[in-house]
């Protein structure tokens, strides 16, 4: 077959110099004797038509060097780019990748620099968080550190009425003068006054109740660039925490006490009649403090017969006459309650005096309650 196939002369009937190779090269170990076809001639047009897959892929000698000495025509053949096809294949999913990575920090970054101009970094100042600190950081944790920052927020409360006069404690938290005290403070007033720490008086007048929380709102007229409270989060106060109690008892404006929280979610019960308010702590004539029910046991009196129950915190800082409406604050510089009921051991406030069993009603119940005060309160 050899010779036949060599006769017919096919070798010559290839116009392309490099199919004839790859001919001859194929049938040259069928028969020894035939001479190998020329090795230099049919690699030129290889290694012209070689440089652009190699070039294209960066494979250089890569597929010369594998093949060795096979000849031009064999590497023409077998030089088809089909290894490195994969690795352009995978760049093209990292780069992808990698580009996706870049535009989605770059996206973060743009939001978090857009919630940074929209919010500003001092919100801090009305945070509900009881870690925000009020106090300086040179006399963080000292009760003198907390009564300085808080001091200026912390207001005597005079109200007028048919039945007399009485005296309490408020907390500003508007700088135009909206202020938080308790209902038994201002129930049935006909004027109210309030002096800031400062010295000035303003009068005030009643937005709104809810005695069913022992809770008032009043607003000072014509106020301005008064000092506000930063009110806290009352469902992070433990037991064991320090605090420290700012208000009037028997009319003794920005009086300061200090000590811990004894108990949490204290069951105490109240009084919500208009004659039961008036007569707690008046500065002046003598009167009861305000009756509250704990344990089943009455103190300071007889609650009479309409009355509300609140969840409290316990606290044995002095608390007196005249410190109802004003602020329970922890080491921070934070509202945290608002002062509200105390026990006594005398039946009126010539024998007064603390017996270290204090409660407050926790700042979120206040927070939850501001808009219904703002409109008018619950009793409206």
């Amino acid at each position: 077959m050899t010779e036949s196939f060599r006769r017919d002369g096919e070798y010559e009937q290839y116009d392309n110099p490099l199919q004839g190779a790859q001919q001859q090269h194929a049938s040259s170990p069928v028969n020894p004797e035939w001479p190998p076809p020329p090795a230099q001639p049919p690699m030129q047009p290889a290694q012209a038509a070689a440089p652009a897959p190699q070039a294209a892929y960066g494979g250089g000698n890569t597929y010369g060097g594998s093949y060795g000495g096979d000849g031009g025509g064999t590497a023409l053949l077998t030089a088809i780019p089909a290894e490195p096809a994969p690795k352009k294949r995978t760049r093209g999913p990292l780069a992808l990748l990698a580009a996706v990575a870049i535009v989605a920090a770059a996206i973060g970054g743009g939001t978090a620099y857009g919630i940074q101009e929209l919010t500003g970094n001092d919100t801090v100042a009305s945070s509900s968080s009881t870690s925000t600190s009020v106090v300086p950081s040179s006399a963080k944790g000292t009760v003198s550190g907390v009564a300085k920052a808080v001091s200026p927020s912390i207001v005597e409360i005079n109200a007028t009425s048919n039945a007399g006069e009485s005296t309490g404690s408020g907390v500003i938290i508007t700088s135009d003068g909206e202020i938080i005290t308790n209902n038994h403070v201002i129930s049935g007033a006909t004027s109210v006054k309030v002096s800031t720490s400062d010295g000035k008086t303003y009068t005030a007048k009643v937005v709104g109740t809810d005695s069913k929380k022992d809770l008032a709102l009043i607003k000072l007229e014509n106020a301005s660039g008064l000092s506000v409270a930063t009110l806290g989060n009352s469902d992070g106060v433990q037991v064991g925490d320090e605090v420290v109690a700012i208000g009037s008892p028997e009319g003794l404006t920005g009086t300061v006490t200090s000590g811990i929280v004894s108990a949490l979610n204290r069951d105490v019960t109240v009084a919500t009649e208009e004659s039961q308010g008036q007569s707690q702590g008046q500065g002046q004539g003598g009167g009861d403090q305000w009756p509250f029910e704990f344990g089943g046991r009455q103190f300071n009196g007889d609650t009479g017969s309409s009355t509300t129950t609140y969840k409290a915190i316990q606290t044995d800082a002095s608390l007196n006459p005249g410190n109802s409406g004003g602020a329970l604050i922890d080491m921070n510089g934070n509202i945290i309650g608002i002062n509200s009921a105390m026990y006594s051991a005398g039946s009126d406030s010539s024998t007064a005096g603390s017996a270290g069993l204090g409660f407050s009603i926790p700042i979120n119940t206040v927070k939850s309650d501001l808009a219904t005060l703002r409109a008018g309160g619950a009793d409206s």
